[in-house]
């Protein structure tokens, strides 16, 4: 058990790819509370595929993220790993356009726990900006400027 309930998302532009690479590091023992409240029935992460479909599934209804004009941008889900006490999800968000910022959403666990913190670290081209989002803060609007 710890003492503090928080998640690092690390948005990575890889430009190769024209995508966004998202990691998000959460704890296990947390993680497994929220997916158990969603599907009803004790989870316990075992690191295999089965937890794929689930984790999907709670990601996409926690995690969004908008252009400037409002057009949510689609993302796929990659897969995940254990470490230690935390899961590691990936995502890939295709982003073809110039980044000119937007709205992300990044509300996971906050439903659980009123002092949940997930920092997002956003980077692109060389610039790095970190991103805080809490309860009362679950979407915001990020961009480099």
């Amino acid at each position: 058990m710890h003492d503090f309930h928080a998640s690092v998302t690390q948005m990575v532009y890889n430009p190769k790819e024209r995508a966004f690479e998202l990691s998000i590091r959460v704890f296990t023992d947390d993680l497994e509370k929220a997916l158990t409240e969603t599907a009803g029935t004790k989870v316990h992460l075992t690191g295999d595929k089965k937890d794929d479909a689930l984790l999907e599934k709670y990601v996409r209804a926690h995690v969004a993220y908008m252009t400037p004009q409002r057009q949510p941008k689609a993302f796929t889900y990659v897969g995940h790993e254990e470490e230690a006490d935390a899961n590691w999800i990936y995502l890939e968000m295709p982003y073809t356009e110039p980044f000119k910022g937007g709205v992300m959403k990044q509300n996971i666990l906050m439903d659980l726990f009123d002092d949940q913190v997930n920092m997002v670290n956003l980077q692109y081209q060389g610039q790095k900006k970190t991103f805080v989002f809490r309860r009362n803060l679950p979407v915001q609007d990020v961009s480099l400027n």
